[in-house]
């Protein structure tokens, strides 16, 4: 199952030297293909593999990911605020299929 429903929260506003926070979230079920269904047969593995945060083009987070995540993962980190940007976040899932997300900072 692809991933779906990315979301993000950036502060309403920043300046630059600001260390601000940003969280993500995505909805996918992170199926570890440890799990049966019903019927007794395996649910096939389906996990993102790698979500990677990218700022003005530059990568400022990256986090690899195993069976041992929950559904709808959600990364929150923090980072200091360089100049004017915008983010690109990017999940990846094993079958390499990437979901992409992209929104600007608003410098005050």
């Amino acid at each position: 199952m692809a991933a779906r429903n990315p979301r993000f929260r950036l502060p309403k506003n920043a300046k630059v030297g600001d260390v601000i926070e940003v969280k993500t979230l995505i909805m996918h079920p992170m199926e570890t293909g440890n799990r049966h269904d019903k019927y007794g047969k395996l649910i096939p593995r389906d996990i993102i593999t790698t979500f990677v945060a990218k700022y003005d083009g530059s990568q400022v987070f990256r986090a690899e990911f195993g069976t041992g995540i929950s559904a709808n993962p959600y990364v929150s980190f923090k980072m200091r605020v360089p100049g004017p940007g915008v983010f690109e976040f990017a999940w990846t899932d094993e079958h390499g299929i990437k979901t992409v997300a992209t929104a600007p900072l608003i410098l005050i």
